[in-house]
C-alpha cells in the first residue's frame, strides 16, 4: 500500500485495491517516445484536444497517433475549454463524438490538454458504456501537480464547481515538463498556487525552495533575456515531483474521500464561490491563492498560526504573482455562503484547513469555531494586503 516513485514516475496503491501510475518522461509526442504507444496498443482511439493544445501539438500528436496505431483506428477531436464549458453537453459531445467515431468498450479515450480537458473527458469516460479507459496526457502545470495525479472528475452544474463527477482512474496520466515551456505566465502561477498548497500544509522545505525562487517555471525569454536552454532542470524537477508525490500520498489512503476531512482541501473552502461569484474572472489557481491568504489570516486570528506564518505565506503567493485579495467577491455575505456551502458538502463539518506553521496544518471542524467577526476582520486584513497582487 502507498506510493513508490521511480525514475519514470510514481506507483500508487490504495488500501481499496485501486492502483494506477502516474508517467513523467520527456518527447512524449516523439516518434521515439514508446511510453503512449504502450499503453494505446491494439486500441481504438479518441483523443480530444483543446484549441491551443492542437495549435501547439495537434501536428506532432497526429503523427505519433499514425505511427502507433493502424489506419482508422484513431481519430482527433477539438473541444472548447474554459470553466463556461466544463458542463454535461461537454460531456455529452465528448461521448457522441466517440460513439460517431465507434469507439467501443475496449477502447480508449485520450485527453490531452489541461485540467478542463482532463475533467471533461475523464467524466466522459467513466459514464460511456458504463466506464471505459482513458489517459490523460497533461499539458499545463495545474494538470501535472493536480489533476493529473488524482482519480476525480467532474463538471459544473447547478451553480455549484464539480457538482457532478465521478471517481475514475486514469489508465495513464503522462507527464511531460517540456510541455510547460510553452504556457503562458498565468498558467504557471495558476500551477504554483497549488504547489504552494502542498507546501503550506505539508513541507516546509518546498515552501523555502519557492520562496528561493518564486519565478521557477517562467521562461527569461518573456521579459527579453535568452531562452533557457534546459527549461525543465534539476530545481523544476525537485519542484514537480516533490509535490506530485506529496499529492499522491495524501490522496492514496483516502483515494474515495470517505473521510470527508482532507488536508488537500487547503485553499479550496472559500475559493469555489470566488470562482462561481465572481464568473470565472479569477482562474481556478487565482481563486486557490485568495483562499489561502484568507485561510492564513484566520489561523492568526484564531491563535491557530503565528504572525510571521501568516506573512510568509501571503508574500509568497503576492511574489509570485498571485492575487490575495478580490474585492468583487471577498465580502462577509458570500465568504458566509462559503464556509456553509463547504460545511453542507463535507457532512455538517466545516472541516477548514487552515495553517499552523510552515509545514503544518489543522481543521476547524465546526462553524461555531468560526466567529462572523473574525472572518470580517480576516477580510479586512486581506484588503489590507492589497488588491489582486503582484501580477
Amino acid at each position: 500500500m502507498g506510493v513508490r516513485e521511480d525514475a519514470g514516475g510514481f506507483d500508487l496503491r490504495a488500501p481499496d485495491g485501486t492502483r494506477y501510475r502516474v508517467d513523467l518522461t520527456t518527447g512524449v509526442l516523439d516518434p521515439g517516445n514508446g511510453l503512449l504507444a504502450g499503453y494505446v496498443a491494439g486500441r481504438r482511439v479518441v483523443a480530444f484536444v483543446s484549441p491551443t493544445v492542437d495549435r501547439l501539438y495537434g501536428e506532432r500528436l497526429r503523427a505519433y497517433l499514425t505511427g502507433a496505431l493502424a489506419p482508422g483506428q484513431w481519430s482527433v477531436h477539438v473541444i472548447p475549454t474554459g470553466e463556461h464549458r466544463k458542463t454535461l453537453a461537454s460531456v455529452e459531445r465528448v461521448c457522441a463524438l466517440a460513439k460517431a467515431d465507434g469507439l467501443d468498450r475496449h477502447g480508449v479515450m485520450l485527453a490531452v490538454g489541461g485540467g478542463i480537458v482532463a475533467d471533461v473527458v475523464g467524466f466522459a469516460a467513466s459514464i460511456y458504456a458504463r466506464g471505459i479507459r482513458y489517459i490523460k496526457v497533461n499539458t499545463t502545470l495545474v494538470g501535472q501537480v493536480d489533476v493529473g495525479v488524482g482519480v476525480k472528475t467532474g463538471v459544473n452544474a447547478l451553480h455549484t464547481k464539480n457538482m457532478f463527477g465521478a471517481y475514475h482512474p486514469a489508465h495513464a496520466s503522462l507527464n511531460d515538463p517540456a510541455f510547460l515551456a510553452t504556457l503562458p505566465h498565468r498558467e504557471i502561477r495558476c500551477g504554483l498556487a497549488e504547489i504552494v498548497k502542498m507546501a503550506v500544509i505539508l513541507d516546509g522545505d518546498l515552501f523555502g525552495a519557492l520562496e528561493r525562487h518564486p519565478d521557477v517555471f517562467r521562461r527569461p525569454d518573456d521579459e527579453g533575456g535568452a531562452e533557457r536552454e534546459h527549461p525543465h532542470g534539476e530545481l523544476e524537477q525537485y519542484v514537480l515531483r516533490t509535490s506530485m508525490r506529496l499529492m499522491m500520498e495524501e490522496l492514496c489512503p483516502n483515494l474515495r474521500e470517505h473521510d470527508l476531512a482532507r488536508l488537500v482541501d487547503f485553499g479550496h473552502t472559500f475559493s469555489p464561490v470566488v470562482e462561481t461569484a465572481g464568473e470565472h474572472r479569477l482562474e481556478h489557481g487565482e481563486a486557490v491563492a485568495v483562499d489561502m491568504a484568507l485561510s492564513a489570516h484566520l489561523a492568526r486570528l484564531l491563535g491557530l498560526a503565528d504572525e510571521e506564518t501568516c506573512e510568509r505565506i501571503v508574500a509568497l503567493l503576492r511574489r509570485i504573482g498571485l492575487p490575495v485579495f478580490d474585492p468583487g467577491t471577498c465580502t462577509p455575505d458570500l465568504m458566509t455562503q462559503a464556509l456553509r456551502a463547504s460545511w453542507q458538502r463535507r457532512g455538517r463539518k466545516l472541516h477548514l484547513v487552515v495553517p499552523t506553521g510552515i509545514g503544518k496544518s489543522a481543521f476547524v471542524e465546526e462553524l461555531a469555531d468560526l466567529p462572523q467577526e473574525v472572518l470580517v476582520a480576516a477580510i479586512e486584513a486581506l484588503a489590507a494586503d492589497g488588491g489582486r497582487g503582484d501580477a
